[in-house]
């Protein structure tokens, strides 16, 4: 899902069993961090409210300041490494779907993640997020054509943000996206079922590509 062998390797990971609730390890549940991660009651309640089975979390960040993070059925998958950060974000992982944020995602503030209906979000390193971006695997509801009931609107998407890639401010990225290494997309724009090489510019609504051939850096520099 995105997670390679070598980062892995670089990761210091302890299995952990407390204070987690007696049933999330006879459940099939596993857990994973760092140590000296901060564990508040709060992330613990909501990681754990509802009794899933069968499902991966791997922290190798910290997530104290996220809003919510939860698991919302079994088989799910959550992994975030190292050098991330997601304050006040909204993490939401359903059954059978996967939420991997490999090394150095930061969002500036109240991103919204949601994978669900066996899809998956996979955001490969170096991730620059600004406030209230959207990245979710599909529309969460059925749109149907009213006389054949035929859904219309996709289900379970992938989404794949390749390396170092930045999102404006309000971006919405959902369905089946493929964004290339080095890209932007604009604030406000609306990324949805398309697929962009490397080093492009996307903006708009729908998301199209106005430049490629670029790259961009964290300094705001001249």
């Amino acid at each position: 899902m995105g997670v390679t062998s070598d980062l892995l390797d670089r990761l210091d990971l302890r299995a952990v069993d407390g204070p987690l609730p007696p049933w999330w390890a006879r459940r099939g549940n596993a857990l994973y961090v760092t140590p000296g991660l901060p564990w508040p009651a709060d992330r613990i309640r909501n990681l754990t409210e509802l009794k899933v089975s069968n499902a991966l979390v791997v922290l190798a960040s910290d997530i104290e300041d996220a809003t919510w993070v939860r698991l919302h059925g079994d088989d799910a998958t959550f992994f975030v490494g190292p050098g991330c950060l997601l304050p006040q974000s909204e993490i939401h992982c359903h059954a059978g779907s996967a939420i991997v944020l490999t090394e150095q995602v930061t969002c500036t503030c109240r991103g919204q993640l949601d994978a669900r209906n066996g899809g998956r979000i996979v955001a490969h390193p170096d991730q620059l997020w600004a406030s209230d971006v959207l990245l979710a695997t599909d529309d969460m509801h059925r749109l149907q054509d009213a006389e054949t009931g035929a859904r219309i609107n996709g289900y379970g998407g992938v989404i794949e943000l390749g390396r170092h890639v930045w999102l404006g401010r309000d971006a919405v990225v959902t369905g089946n996206v493929t964004i290339g290494e080095d890209s932007v997309v604009g604030m406000r724009s609306l990324v949805r079922n398309r697929t962009f090489e490397a080093g492009t510019a996307i903006a708009g609504t729908p998301g199209r590509a106005v430049r490629t051939g670029v790259t961009w850096t964290r300094e705001d520099a001249p």
